[in-house]
């Protein structure tokens, strides 16, 4: 119930936030097109709801299972987007059309009789609505979206899911429900049936062009979140009931406190066993480590991924410690849990190891059972179990590593009285803290939604478009575009307008980047498996821009920032 609640104070919250702007005319104006069939018919009373029911339904089903039903159809990666583009398209075309508008409503015949009239249309029009309906990735929408990616859906992910989708669909519902009452109430709507329906087509058509030129990520980007203060706290609330593990509910307690910032010692419950690990690095031979030979030690187990910046900001510190503390009790175990399909291949995840100078026991998590048996729910998190084999502190993301290494101490000292500890390690934080720097940006379609262009996102030409907006990019050239990655083709390159000191490409393949940036050029050569490579540094932290050509073949991922 806690998740169900969870879900739906985050949906109602989505359903009311910037986001929602894109789709609310055709909300109001579809709720009220049914009112050529007259005020008292069945079906303009029917008609919000099942636009609103559409919606629900499809953006559900669609959000948890899109992925696998992507994947086991073998279509690609946008299918589903397209489809809804389409439909929403034809939905239009139909009341500007009314003999397409009867053909489009016949798969609907089959409804019970009580579901008539042009009310049918209302749900296909739901349907497109939430199949292309996108709102702001708050930390319950990523919970449900990482979950349907990794197939890991049970029972409390459903339950999260309808949740965030009910409660999304209030405030439309509402929105819907006035739209009807108007076209009700005033008889001007009535006396112009056809003009109101033409209207309402034709809005319905120009936001299928705006979604499909990405046109409506302008309002997104510009309309202040004036919910984001409430989403601040609902993160917080996420926390508390993470998805689909096994842990108990007093790791769960902690995973809340830890993203409050909780800096003491807690009684957390007994730390999970590893399990699902496919292959274990930096250990003699390969063999497998369990918490249960580390019985009588510190230990710390450290979520991360190669190619995740927070992490290699956070890196460093683990390795420091590992090194310091070894002699007197701590062992450190890295679980290793891919966030990029790249990152589900061995050898790049041991060249990441090699590369970041990583010493420490590294478990490659690939199928998140550990992940999972933890309810872990970031990257990078880290887990302070005692001795006795109870986590007593967990940290999430980055910063305050001299407060993590003081509970670290404390514990050593409790294990072994007495002893002797080195001096406290001395490895700068580097941990961003200006709140306006860009946020990571991904390129591929999965998870992409800082693009700035003017060309439809996907596989073909681009052009650049003359301005960028602030914190998004644009491309140029030849392009394909994948789920989780962009491949460059013939005079492909990327331009980026960002605010921070540092910014950091995810890419891969053999080839270089030509990188131009404070009217400096330079060329960067790209080599293996994806790594990141810093391609633009200003100090101090100010607004910039940075353009990078790519060799064909190519394969970039995402931006970072520091």
């Amino acid at each position: 119930m806690t998740l169900v609640l969870i879900g739906l104070v985050g949906g109602f919250i989505t359903g009311l936030s910037p986001c929602v702007l894109p789709v609310l005319p055709v909300v109001f104006l579809g709720g009220g097109s049914g009112a050529s069939e007259g005020p008292g018919t069945g079906s303009a009373r029917r008609r919000p709801y099942l636009i609103v029911l559409g919606l629900t339904l499809s953006f559900a089903v669609f959000t948890l299972f899109g992925s696998l039903i992507l994947a086991s159809l073998h279509l690609p990666d946008d299918a589903i987007r397209w489809a809804g583009l389409v439909l929403l398209v034809l939905v239009g075309l139909g009341l500007l059309v009314p003999p397409l508008g009867h053909l489009l409503e016949r798969p609907f015949t089959r409804f019970p009789q009580r579901v008539t009239g042009t009310g049918r249309s209302g749900f296909a029009l739901g349907l497109a609505l939430g199949a292309v309906f996108v709102p702001c990735a708050g930390p319950v929408l990523a919970a449900i979206t990482v979950a349907g990616a990794t197939g890991h859906i049970g029972l409390r992910t459903v339950g999260l899911t309808l949740g965030f989708a009910v409660g999304t669909a209030i405030p439309l519902l509402a929105f819907a429900l006035a739209g009807r009452g108007i076209s009700q109430r005033l008889g001007a709507f009535r006396r112009h049936q056809s003009a109101f329906r033409t209207v309402t087509g034709v809005v319905m058509i120009v936001l299928a062009v705006a979604l499909t030129f990405n046109l409506s990520d302008i309002i997104q980007r510009d309309v202040p979140n004036y919910t984001q203060a409430v989403g601040n706290s609902l993160e917080k609330g996420a926390a508390a009931a993470p998805q689909g593990g096994s842990a108990a509910v007093s790791l769960q307690d902690c995973q809340a406190s830890a993203m409050y910032g909780s800096s003491g010692l807690e009684q957390c419950g007994p730390a999970p066993a590893f399990s699902g690990i496919q292959q274990w690095l930096n250990t003699p031979g390969g063999k497998a480590v369990s918490l249960a030979s580390l019985r009588g030690s510190v230990v710390l187990v450290d979520f991360w991924a190669y190619s995740c910046i927070n992490c290699q900001r956070e890196l460093p510190h683990v390795e420091a410690w590992y090194k310091d503390y070894a002699a007197d009790g701590l062992e450190v175990v890295g679980v290793h849990t891919p966030e990029y399909a790249f990152e589900h291949v061995p050898s790049n995840v041991a060249a990441g190891v090699s590369r970041l100078g990583l010493t420490f026991p590294v478990a490659l998590d690939n199928s998140y059972g550990t992940w999972n048996s933890y309810d872990n729910q970031s990257w990078p998190a880290s887990y302070l179990i005692d001795a006795s084999g109870e986590i007593r502190h967990i940290s999430i993301g980055e910063g305050d590593y001299g407060g993590e290494e003081q509970l670290i101490r404390q514990l050593l000292s409790a294990a072994r009285p007495g002893i002797a500890l080195p001096r406290a390690t001395d490895v700068p934080d580097t941990t961003p803290g200006d709140p306006q720097q860009t946020p990571e940006t991904y390129l591929g379609t999965e998870r992409q939604q800082y693009y700035g262009g003017v060309t439809v996102y996907a596989t073909g030409q681009f052009t650049l478009p003359a301005a960028l907006p602030p914190n998004s990019f644009g491309l140029s050239g030849d392009w394909s575009i994948g789920q989780q990655s962009i491949t460059a083709g013939k005079d492909a390159a990327i331009k980026l307008a960002f605010h921070a000191s540092n910014v950091y490409l995810d890419v891969g393949g053999t080839g270089t980047l030509t990188v131009t940036s404070g009217g400096a050029i330079k060329v960067i050569r790209v080599s293996g498996a994806p790594d990141i490579y810093t391609v633009a540094t200003e100090q101090p932290v100010r607004d910039g821009t940075v353009a990078i050509g790519l060799s064909p073949g190519l394969q970039a991922y995402s931006f970072t920032f520091g």
